[in-house]
């Protein structure tokens, strides 16, 4: 596993939003007392959800504190789950699957798209600071792929067209609709029913 990339510029400070900080508390309730660095995961996902995708080290010791657990701790969680991001990613963050399903229907593509539009190199902020990208293994939509994940939501059935149109509106600050490109339910036949339809209800 790849060292996880820490942010050399942190900043001093990070509490909960009143909000976040409710959510917080509900989190926690949800395991006995003596349980709540159950929580630890739950917490940190809001710390990166409320401070534009990523995780100071500040905001490590804050989660450490309200779950009454050494720094040590919550800092071994923050390392380990890919999804975690211990520096900057800008508000839109792009995921782009390359696995074999994907790769194949022209993920690179995509990957071509994001080095000309957002970055030379993965991790890399625009020169906007707005977004960033890398290349993921399986997003679990592989009927649907191409495919990319940006911050939670997912994108799918694409081509270079669609993905270059979904970039410059990123880029300019607008967030398109998720979905699939194809509007297509869910991962229901491209081309509609083809077996059982003259199948009737009993």
């Amino acid at each position: 596993m790849s060292i996880k990339k820490i942010s050399e510029n942190q900043p001093k400070s990070f509490e909960f939003s009143e909000e976040n900080y409710k959510e917080a508390e509900k989190e926690i309730k949800k395991y006995p007392q003596n349980r709540k660095a159950s929580a630890v995961l739950s917490l940190l996902y809001l710390v990166q959800k409320q401070n534009n995708n990523w995780i100071p080290l500040v905001a490590i010791s804050y989660v450490a504190k309200l779950l009454n657990v050494p720094y040590i701790q919550v800092y071994e969680v923050a390392t380990f789950y890919s999804m975690l991001n211990l520096s900057p990613v800008g508000k839109y963050f792009i995921q782009v699957c390359t696995t074999t399903p994907c790769m194949i229907r022209g993920s690179k593509k995509i990957v071509s798209a994001c080095e000309k539009l957002i970055s030379k190199d993965q991790n890399q902020l625009s020169e906007n600071k707005l977004c960033s990208w890398t290349e993921v293994e399986c997003l679990g939509a592989c009927v649907n792929g191409p495919v990319m994940q940006i911050n939670q939501d997912y994108y799918e059935d694409l081509d270079e067209s669609k993905s270059i149109k979904i970039i410059k509106d990123l880029l300019e600050d607008k967030f398109p609709t998720p979905g699939s490109a194809k509007e297509r339910k869910n991962a229901a036949p491209e081309k509609g029913k083809t077996t059982l339809i003259g199948i009737k209800n009993a």
